[in-house]
C-alpha cells in the first residue's frame, strides 16, 4: 500500500478528525510564513491555496490554510467546506458567504478571488472532481447530517 493510500485512510478516521483541526492548520500557517508562502505542508498531499477573507462578524482578516482542487488552469478553485468531518460547518465558509471577496496564496502567489457557493448540477460535478482527488471526503459527508460546502474560487480581474 502505498503512502497516500495510508495517509488516505488515516484521515477518513474519526480519531483524524478530532485532532486534525488543531494541528494541521497551525503546522500550515508556520510553514506558510517561515517559506514566505513557498511551502505548504500539507500541499505534499493535495494542492494547497491560504485563504484570506474577512470574518463574518469581526471584519478582521482571517487567513486558513485548505486542501482545493485547482481548475481551469490556474483560474479556478474549488473549496471543501469539510471540517474534517465533523458537524459544523467550518468558520471560513460563514466568512465567504458573508464576504465573497477574497485573497488566496497559491504556490507562492497572492491572487484576489470571488467566491461562490455550488447548488445543483454545477455542485454535484464539483463533488465528483473534489472525490477524484481526495477520497476521504466521502467518509466525511457520510459522519455529517449536514450538505459539505463546496466553493468555486476565481480570480479577480484587477
Amino acid at each position: 500500500m502505498s503512502v497516500g493510500r495510508i495517509v488516505q485512510k488515516v484521515s477518513a478516521t474519526r480519531g483524524f478528525a478530532r485532532v486534525a483541526p488543531y494541528v494541521v492548520p497551525g503546522l500550515d500557517r508556520a510553514v506558510h510564513r517561515l517559506t514566505r508562502g513557498r511551502v505548504l505542508l500539507s500541499a505534499l498531499m493535495l494542492p494547497g491555496v491560504v485563504l484570506t477573507v474577512r470574518g463574518a462578524r469581526s471584519g478582521l482578516p482571517r487567513r486558513t490554510p485548505l486542501a482545493c482542487v485547482p481548475e481551469d488552469g490556474g483560474r479556478g478553485w474549488l473549496l471543501v467546506g469539510s471540517n474534517f468531518g465533523r458537524p459544523g460547518h467550518p468558520a471560513w465558509t460563514h466568512n465567504l458567504l458573508a464576504h465573497p471577496d477574497a485573497e488566496i496564496s497559491f504556490r507562492g502567489r497572492d491572487i484576489p478571488v470571488t467566491a461562490r457557493l455550488l447548488a445543483g448540477e454545477e455542485r454535484a460535478a464539483a463533488w465528483r472532481a473534489a472525490l477524484a482527488l481526495w477520497p476521504p471526503y466521502a467518509a466525511y459527508q457520510a459522519r455529517v447530517e449536514r450538505e459539505i460546502r463546496l466553493f468555486r474560487l476565481v480570480r479577480r480581474d484587477a
